[in-house]
C-alpha cells in the first residue's frame, strides 16, 4: 500500500478526549475515529490489526475443534425471560420494541441464542461434544464508556459455547479452551497471565480471565511469587487465618473517643494498631441493609459480599442511610447490640479482645470478642487481599500488579440448559441437560491492550504478528529518480515474498515520515535516502528496540525478509503445543 493512497489521517496533537495511552495513540495514528459516545469507526489500519487478531483467534479455535457460525445481533426478549436474565442483566442491556411491539435487545452476549439453537438441533449424546463460536459485534450500553476501545459500548468479540454430556467431558473441553487461549495470546505477542475470576452476570461454577499485564490496566491481579496461583482482586484469597489465640477474654470496657471516627485516628488515640480494631460497614444488598465486619487494616471486597449473600447488587450505604438505619453516626458503629443482620470476614472470627464502635457517638468498646459479645449470621472471606498476605496454595509471598482483561472462560454447567430446557438423550435413553462452557475474547479490546503494553513516547510498538504492516519503506527523496527506483524495488520485492508493506511515497519532510512511521508502530522501517547514493546502502531499523543496521541495497530485500520471518517464528506455535 502506498501512503499517498491510504486513508491514514495521523495527528500531531493528542485529542483532549483521550485519557489513556491506547486511546490517544489509536486516534493520533489514524486507526480509529469516534462516531458517538463509546462507538468507533475502524479506519484501514485499525481494521487491518483487528483482522490479524481475528485470524489468530479463528485458527486456534478451529485447531481446538470448535466450529464457526454467526448468530443474530438482535435477540428476542422471550429467550432472555426464559433464562431469567431479562430483568437481572441491568441497564447495560439495550432493550427496544419493533413495529409489532415485540420486545428485543441488542446482544451483549449470546448464551440464550446458542442454547436455543442447540436445543432445537441436537438431541443425542452421539452429537457431543459440540463447540461453537462466532466473531461478531456486540453492544453493551455502558453508563460511562471510556478509554476508547478499552471500554466502548459497541465492540468486536469472539464468543464460543461448548456442549458436553458429562462433567468430565466438560472439564476436558474447558482445558482445551484454556490451552487454546494461551496459544492465541502468545501468538499475538502479548505478555499475559490467566487468573481465577468471578463468574459475574454470565454465571457458572468457575472461570479464568486472561489478563494482559500493563501498568495502566484497570484490574488488580494477585500473583504468587513462587507457584502458579493467580487471581483477580474480586476472586483472590489468601492463606487461611490461624486459630484464635488462647487466653483470657477480658470484660467489655466502654471508652470515650471524642471525634475519632476513622480507623487510624481511633487506633492512635487508644494506642493500638489498626489490626486490633474491627470496622463495621453497612452495605445495601438489593436494597436490604447488612452490616459487614472486617479487621481495621482490611477493606471489604464487594463482589465477595455479593456472592455470599446471593445478591444482584451491593453498594456501600451513605452516611445518611447509616444514620437513618441505626441512629448512629458513621465511625461509631459496632457489632455489639447492633440491630442489623451481621456477616463477618473470617479474619475477624479469630480476633480476641479487640476494639469496635459502641453504637454511640464519641464512644468505642474495648475487649470485644466474637462469639461472646455478638454472633454473625455468616463467616466467610470477604476482604481485599494485600501484599502482606500469603499465597493460599503454597504460603509464599503475593504481589499485586495491574492487568487488562482480554479473555474470559467459564464453566457454565447447566445454568442455561436447565433454564431453557435444552436436553439430550444419553446412552441409556435418559433425558439430561447439556453441560455448557462459555469462552470470550475481546478482539477489539486486545488492540488497545497491546498498545497499553507496547508503546513509547514516539508512538505504538506493535508485536509483529498483529501489526497492520510488517515493514514500512521510506522514500526520503521522491523527486530523485535513483532513490525512488530503489524504494519501489524494495517495496515490490517484499510484497512479492508475501509481506505486508507500506511505501511512504509522500512529498513530505523526512522528519514527518520518521515520526509517522514510529507513531503507527510498524515493526521494521527501511529508509532509502542519501546513504544509497553515497554508499549503496539502505538503513533498516527495528521499532521495538531501536536497533539499526545498514544493508547493501542489493541484499536488502532478502535480508529483511529473513528478519521478518525470524521475528514471526518467535511467535509461532508447533502443532503439538
Amino acid at each position: 500500500m502506498r501512503f499517498s493512497h491510504l486513508l491514514l489521517p495521523t495527528l500531531k496533537e493528542t485529542p483532549t478526549e483521550a485519557e489513556v495511552v491506547s486511546h490517544q495513540l489509536l486516534l493520533r495514528a489514524g486507526f480509529i475515529r469516534k462516531l458517538t459516545t463509546g462507538i468507533y469507526i475502524y479506519l484501514p489500519l485499525g481494521l487491518a490489526t483487528l483482522r490479524k487478531i481475528e485470524q489468530v483467534v479463528r485458527e486456534e479455535m478451529n485447531r481446538a475443534g470448535a466450529q464457526e457460525l454467526l448468530l443474530p445481533m438482535v435477540q428476542p426478549a422471550d429467550l432472555w425471560e426464559e433464562s431469567g436474565r431479562w430483568h437481572k442483566y441491568g441497564p447495560e442491556l439495550l432493550r427496544f420494541t419493533d413495529r409489532h411491539d415485540r420486545p428485543s435487545c441488542l446482544g451483549p452476549t449470546h448464551e440464550e441464542v446458542i442454547t436455543d439453537l442447540v436445543r432445537r438441533e441436537v438431541h443425542s449424546y452421539r452429537s457431543l461434544p459440540l463447540n461453537l463460536y462466532q466473531i461478531q459485534t456486540k453492544f453493551r450500553d455502558e453508563i460511562r464508556p471510556r478509554f476508547g476501545l478499552m471500554r466502548g459500548r459497541e465492540f468486536v468479540m469472539k464468543d464460543g459455547y461448548s456442549f458436553d454430556a458429562t462433567e468430565e467431558a466438560a472439564d476436558r473441553t474447558y482445558q482445551k479452551m484454556n490451552d487454546a487461549y494461551h496459544r492465541i495470546f502468545r501468538r499475538c505477542g502479548l505478555r499475559f497471565r490467566a487468573v481465577e475470576a468471578d463468574t459475574g452476570s454470565i454465571g457458572g461454577s468457575f472461570s479464568h480471565e486472561f489478563m494482559v499485564l500493563a501498568d495502566t490496566g484497570e484490574d488488580t491481579l494477585v500473583i504468587c511469587t513462587s507457584c502458579r496461583y493467580a487471581a483477580n482482586m474480586e476472586k483472590a484469597t489468601s492463606q487461611a487465618p490461624s486459630a484464635a489465640p488462647a487466653g483470657e477474654l477480658r470484660p467489655l470496657e466502654k471508652v470515650e473517643t471524642p471525634g475519632k471516627r476513622k480507623v487510624a485516628a481511633v487506633a492512635e488515640f487508644l494506642g493500638i494498631s489498626p489490626r486490633e480494631l474491627v470496622k463495621t460497614m453497612v452495605y445495601l444488598a438489593d436494597s436490604k441493609p447488612v452490616a459487614v465486619l472486617v479487621r481495621g487494616d482490611h477493606e471489604v471486597q464487594p463482589v465477595k459480599l455479593k456472592n455470599l449473600l446471593g445478591a444482584v447488587e451491593v453498594e456501600l450505604a451513605t452516611d445518611q442511610q447509616v444514620f437513618d438505619l441505626t441512629g448512629v453516626p458513621t465511625g461509631y458503629l459496632g457489632p455489639v447490640g447492633l440491630k442489623l443482620p451481621l456477616v463477618m470476614d473470617r479474619e475477624v472470627a479469630v480476633l480476641r479482645n479487640v476494639v469496635a464502635g459502641a453504637n454511640e457517638k464519641n464512644y468505642h468498646l474495648r475487649n470485644v470478642n466474637p462469639g461472646r459479645d455478638f454472633e454473625a449470621g455468616q463467616v466467610a472471606d470477604l476482604r481485599m487481599v494485600t501484599v502482606a498476605d500469603r499465597c493460599p496454595v503454597c504460603g509464599s509471598e503475593l504481589e499485586l500488579t495491574r492487568g487488562i482483561e482480554v479473555g474470559h472462560i467459564f464453566k457454565l454447567g447447566i445454568k442455561y440448559s436447565q433454564a431453557l430446557k435444552a436436553t439430550f438423550l444419553d446412552a441409556e435413553g435418559k433425558e439430561r441437560p447439556f453441560i455448557m462452557g462459555c469462552y470470550g475474547i475481546g478482539v477489539s479490546r486486545t488492540i488497545a491492550a497491546a498498545i497499553e503494553q507496547n508503546h513509547d513516547k514516539d508512538g505504538i510498538i506493535f508485536p509483529l504478528p498483529i501489526a497492520p504492516f510488517q515493514a514500512v519503506v521510506l522514500n526520503l527523496s521522491p523527486n530523485d529518480g535513483q532513490i525512488t527506483s530503489a524504494a519501489e524495488s524494495i517495496y515490490e520485492g517484499l510484497r512479492q515474498q508475501g509481506f505486508e508493506v507500506l511505501l511512504d511515497d509522500r512529498d513530505e519532510r523526512p522528519g514527518s515520515k520518521f515520526k509517522d512511521a514510529d507513531l503507527i508502530g510498524v515493526p521494521f522501517r527501511v529508509t532509502v535516502g542519501r546513504k544509497l547514493a553515497e554508499q549503496g546502502m539502505v538503513e533498516v531499523r527495528q521499532r521495538a528496540d531501536g536497533h539499526t543496521a545498514d544493508l547493501p541495497f542489493a541484499e536488502a530485500v532478502e535480508r529483511l525478509a529473513e528478519m521478518i520471518r525470524a521475528g514471526l517464528a518467535r511467535y509461532s506455535i508447533k502443532n503439538d503445543e
